[in-house]
């Protein structure tokens, strides 16, 4: 039998797991750092790298990531300008002061003893989005992240801690989302799409100006006014997060919900003078959501999706409505016979 490649190293978990036991979430696959250790002799104990940028590795067995303890110093401008530094000195301590939010940046030894050298734990009994230090502005891609972590936390009763949010304002007014790609922005959402909370995501997106930066789309519809008999929230905006709301109450498939996103985007484009009806926005509102998919390389499937409910939602509300022609042709519109 051959002998664990962990026998002798020092190796604990950390991140999200840790965070999610502690709120008494299904545990996913276990994150493991390693301190005092090397690649050689990751790669010598038959561990498999697999980071580009850093040392991570996968255990042989059972295939769970094993970074080495590692610091971080900037680099460059975006996501991607960093230099890291990982040698067998490198502590625990220095390894989760890198990290994002102070909930994700507790360890967990194998036996499942806590370790939290910052008390960052208060925060998380406290349900408090905290960045965990000024580093944190180096990274343009926590601000999606800490958006996602709302939106996926949301039902736990966590909220953003001021100051945090202030400083995703201040990288967001700074330009700082302007040096993200269009993969990283999507990976993001998408995961944001598939959260309890999804409307959370934009919301926050919205309060710290990066709405308007990364989803200008959906952004201007906020201030839109729609008919009260109708729509008593009003707010176009505000009408479109309800709506992915109740989406999500209903299915957890992320291709509905992005659709339900970019149903209404026709409204933006209204003129005013036509305040609060919007007769034939849903023929206007296929250019801006095919602009966002574009912009963001949505996945053909969920563009697809995306762009017949823009352009045929009106017509499905009344469907029912239809003499038997009429149907017939929205369903064929909607590739019903093909694909039901």
């Amino acid at each position: 039998m051959k002998p664990d490649p962990t026998d002798g190293l020092t190796c604990l978990i950390v991140g999200g797991v840790v965070r999610d036991a502690l709120l008494g979430h299904v545990a996913r696959d276990r994150d493991w750092v390693v301190l005092g250790s090397t690649p050689e002799e990751m790669r010598a104990r038959g561990f498999r790298p697999v980071g580009l940028d850093f040392p991570v590795f996968l255990h042989p067995k059972t295939g769970e990531e094993y970074a080495l303890a590692r610091t971080e110093r900037k680099s460059g401008r975006g996501h991607q300008g960093f230099a890291f530094f990982a040698a067998p000195e490198v502590t625990l301590e220095e390894d989760l002061l890198r990290r994002d939010l102070t909930i994700n940046a507790l360890a967990q030894a194998p036996d499942g003893t806590l370790i939290d050298p910052f008390d960052f734990k208060s925060d998380l009994d406290a349900r408090i989005l905290r960045h965990v230090g000024p580093a944190f502005s180096e990274d343009p891609l926590r601000v999606l992240r800490v958006a996602r972590f709302a939106a996926q936390l949301a039902t736990d009763g966590f909220t953003l801690a001021p100051e945090t949010q202030a400083l995703m304002q201040t990288m967001t007014a700074g330009g700082e989302l302007d040096t993200l790609t269009a993969e990283r922005v999507w990976q993001e959402t998408h995961k944001a799409l598939a959260s309890p909370a999804p409307a959370r995501y934009f919301e926050i997106l919205r309060e710290i100006g990066a709405l308007k930066v990364l989803f200008p789309e959906v952004d201007a519809l906020f201030g839109v006014p729609q008919p009260p008999q109708y729509h008593p929230e009003i707010d176009c905006g505000i009408h479109t997060l309800l709506t992915l709301t109740a989406a999500a109450a209903l299915t957890e498939d992320t291709a509905i919900r992005f659709a339900v996103l970019c149903h209404d985007l026709g409204k933006a484009l209204t003129p005013p003078e036509e305040w609060p009806r919007h007769i034939g926005h849903e023929a206007r509102g296929v250019a801006p959501a095919t602009t966002l998919c574009e912009r963001l390389r949505v996945p053909k499937a969920t563009r697809e999706l995306a762009l017949l409910v823009t352009a045929q939602h009106g017509r499905v509300h009344v469907a029912l409505e239809m003499r038997p022609a009429t149907l017939l042709d929205l369903i064929e519109s909607l590739d019903g016979l093909r694909r039901p």
